[in-house]
């Protein structure tokens, strides 16, 4: 079951959880604002209360988690969000980080290839908060090409290649932030579509993604 109440001492512990993600080097305000507003442990089990701020991943069930918040911060910091963006999250999982890119003023496009995380997500009451986020059920190497072309991608699972099919979704001078590799751990990358249609690929920290798999389950 699903904690509804956010009292006092979870934002408390959610202001001890900002503070932390600062000191560890995000420094976006709008980010650090996304993540003290959101109640992380509404998208957690009630067993996960007294830990749902430890700046740590968590089991949602389907083999998938809950990203660490730093993680979070992280590669949403890097995608350089703006009010109004089209954003396309490949990987909806609990559906914490669509809802860090709705409060900071995106139209997110999420899709989920499992589809009973999906259908959690649909009896999720909190998330009606945000209509400004679209919910898919699919494979997130095929993209959403009618929605398309978005100003910002974000891949949460580790992909071995940069999906060619989620490039051409992206529009120029739009990019695409994305943990790539295929062993246990990955290098964040952001790739940004230049007008020409060629890519700048720039390289950071190394981070450890579930596998981001094709199809839908």
């Amino acid at each position: 079951m699903r904690p509804t109440e956010d009292t006092y001492r979870h934002q408390g512990l959610r202001k001890k959880l900002v503070q932390g993600i600062h000191k560890k080097g995000i420094t976006d305000e709008k980010v650090l604002d996304a993540v003290l507003d959101i109640p992380r442990h509404f998208f957690l089990d009630s067993a996960f209360d007294e830990v749902a701020y430890e700046d740590r991943a968590f089991p949602i069930g389907e083999g998938q988690t809950i990203s660490q918040p730093y993680t979070v911060a992280y590669q949403t910091q890097l995608l350089e969000v703006k009010p109004f963006m089209k954003v396309l999250e490949i990987g909806t999982g609990s559906a914490y980080q669509a809802v860090v890119l709705a409060e900071m003023g995106a139209q997110v496009y999420t899709i989920e290839r499992q589809k009973k995380l999906f259908d959690s997500n649909k009896k999720f009451d909190f998330l009606k908060k945000y209509p400004s986020i679209k919910f898919f059920y699919g494979d997130g190497y095929e993209g959403l090409p009618t929605y398309a072309p978005f100003d910002r991608i974000l891949i949460t699972a580790a992909a071995p290649q940069i999906p060619p099919k989620l490039i051409e979704q992206l529009k120029p001078g739009g990019m695409m932030v994305i943990p790539l590799g295929s062993g246990d751990v990955q290098q964040m990358m952001r790739v940004t579509k230049l007008e020409s249609g060629a890519l700048k690929e720039e390289v950071f920290d190394h981070f450890s993604f579930v596998p981001m798999v094709g199809g839908k389950k």
